[in-house]
């Protein structure tokens, strides 16, 4: 897979000189130029959608069996109405690194998070157009049409099936300007540790890697794999940010344990920081977010 989607590589410089960023509302970022425009950094409504890569629309497949279909479309129905209404009564709060992106919805970048966050990141980053790593099991299909419910773009794959193909599709997202993300401990696990995927497509395309943590102070906690969270309405939430970390083009194979290793240490770092400050949620140290 790495050879695949090495070919494809281009040059960190290359991509500073055509995707730099500007915010004016939003400090510079160190090592990205704060002196050009940029046609990235907008809320998108309605993300374009290259069908190729997605297979959320439509009828559920008829890989399933009907009561397995019948299940899909209840659970489906059932995650959208519960993101939908417990998610406009969160009060989040934004904390970013030095280092880290200006913004949320800043673009492109190769994203990370993991699975126990699913539920109070996707309407905390819902209508940005981001594409997701999405499985083809059982629970990638209903996740999947429940994230692409919020404007989120589910591209098929996993680590283990399609993954140079769905590597593909994230990597042609990555050169139209769009974010990609990966609940890296998914789809099974195991929970809170990196797989190779966004170090090996952020090497390809000159995209930096981001990650993030969300910390909610009171939330059912499912007995599963990954610990979903599932916040209880008007929860406080903590979101923080990590610094961004390149992947030049010109890194030998042997290098990237390297980085795999330095993003296993960023999760970690904003996850243990995210949970010994949610306390503090709403506080002047970390207001509530408003979007």
């Amino acid at each position: 897979m790495i050879a695949a989607i090495k070919s494809k590589s281009g040059s960190i410089a290359t991509w500073k000189a055509r995707n730099c960023r500007n915010n004016s509302t939003s400090p510079a970022t160190p090592g990205i130029p704060s002196s050009c425009t940029s046609r990235y950094n907008n809320l998108v409504p309605d993300a374009a959608i290259d069908e190729r890569f997605t297979a959320t629309t439509g009828p559920i497949s008829r890989r399933f069996t009907l009561r397995q279909r019948i299940v899909l479309r209840l659970t489906i129905a059932a995650g959208y109405w519960l993101i939908r209404l417990i998610g406009p009564t969160l009060r989040v709060c934004v904390s970013y690194e030095e280092g880290a992106q200006p913004t949320l919805g800043y673009r492109p970048t190769v994203a990370s998070f993991w699975h126990s966050c699913m539920i109070p990141s996707t309407y905390t980053f819902r209508d940005f157009g981001i594409r997701v790593m999405s499985s083809n099991s059982y629970d990638g299909e209903y996740m999947g049409r429940i994230i692409r419910k919020f404007g989120f773009i589910p591209v098929k794959g996993s680590s283990s099936r399609n993954a140079i193909r769905a590597t593909l599709g994230l990597r042609r997202a990555l050169d139209a300007g769009w974010t990609v993300a990966f609940t890296l401990d998914g789809p099974r696990g195991p929970r809170y540790k990196v797989k190779p995927g966004p170090v090996a497509l952020a090497r390809s395309s000159g995209v930096p890697m981001t990650m993030f943590h969300m910390a909610v102070d009171k939330a059912w906690i499912l007995n599963t794999w990954d610990r979903l969270m599932i916040p209880i309405p008007f929860s406080r939430v903590l979101l923080r940010v990590g610094r961004l970390i390149p992947v030049p083009p010109e890194t030998p194979d042997a290098d990237l344990p390297r980085y795999e290793a330095e993003l296993q240490a960023a999760l970690d770092r904003v996850r243990e920081f995210a949970e010994a400050n949610i306390s503090k949620a709403g506080t002047a140290e970390f207001p509530y977010y408003r979007r």
